[in-house]
């Protein structure tokens, strides 16, 4: 263990130095958090930010990345990093605080029970466990001062989430780049993530020989168990049209992640806001 230990900082050391170094990750991971962060406003002068990490690829380098901007970053704000466990085993615990040590990010760690409430709903455990989730995030993000909690969802979570509104939701929705919290106030959500390709995750991740969590709900244990891993979702059927779509038109990616930032609403026929339906013939 002392020679795990005596490795740990040179080992996040050179992390660091990877990520302004090698041209890929200083383009693609570095620069695009900081631009989502510029275009979105999802930073202001004292914000206090709860990063945080679920143990997967996509928050750790969350944590990483916003390490990195607040070394060069002007703007002042301080930064908590926050892991929920919501009932891991001892395994997965452990290889969220190894890898948090290995990176040097310092969590701060708060226990809830959500495994245990939705492991037998047979209607949308994830999507419950997810609303969960936020909630005991926030709750405990504003208990710790911060006003903010940043989620490590990345470019291809938004274009899947805005596909999968549509043909499954009966929708046009996106997963929006900041949020104000309904239930807390004062709280707004960010995700920096919103510029950074899925694979650049996994090149960083793979380039280091890091192992995160996938997932480690004992519903997804149970679908794994029964060879059934990802058919539960709708969003592996997106993800594979998706790449079926990119072969014939290799834009399509952008322009889905394009499309809701260029809605024409003179071309819509409804919409809501504020919870108010308009139609077009209202002011037809």
């Amino acid at each position: 263990m002392e020679e795990i230990i005596s490795e740990i900082k040179p080992f996040a050391r050179a992390i660091e130095q990877s990520l302004t170094k090698r041209r890929r990750f200083k383009e693609k991971l570095v620069h695009r958090f900081a631009q989502a962060v510029a275009d979105y406003s999802l930073i202001e002068p004292n914000d206090k930010i709860a990063v945080c990490i679920s143990g997967g690829k996509d928050s750790m380098l969350m944590a990483k990345l916003f390490q990195e901007l607040k070394r060069r970053n002007k703007i002042p704000f301080e930064l908590d990093f926050l892991v929920m466990d919501p009932g891991y085993n001892k395994e997965n615990r452990k290889q969220i605080e190894l890898n948090a040590d290995l990176l040097d990010v310092p969590i701060k760690i708060f226990k809830s029970d959500i495994f245990n409430s939705v492991v037998n709903v047979e209607k949308s455990p994830c999507y419950l466990c997810a609303r969960m989730r936020r909630g005991h995030l926030y709750k405990a993000a504003k208990d710790m001062g911060c006003n903010k909690i940043a989620l490590g969802h990345h470019y291809d979570d938004v274009i899947e989430t805005t596909l999968m509104s549509m043909l499954w939701g009966g929708q046009i929705q996106t997963m929006m780049p900041k949020l104000h919290s309904t239930n807390y106030e004062g709280m707004e959500l960010i995700r920096p993530m919103y510029y950074i390709r899925e694979e650049d995750i996994i090149a960083w991740r793979d380039a280091h020989n890091l192992k995160f969590l996938r997932c480690a709900c004992r519903f997804t244990e149970q679908l794994e168990g029964e060879g059934d891993v990802e058919s539960a979702s709708k969003r592996k059927e997106t993800k594979q049209l998706i790449q079926q779509l990119k072969k014939t038109n290799p834009a399509v990616e952008a322009n889905i992640f394009n499309s809701m930032h260029n809605v024409a609403l003179d071309a819509v026929i409804a919409y809501k806001t504020k919870g108010e339906k308009h139609h077009f013939l209202d002011q037809y």
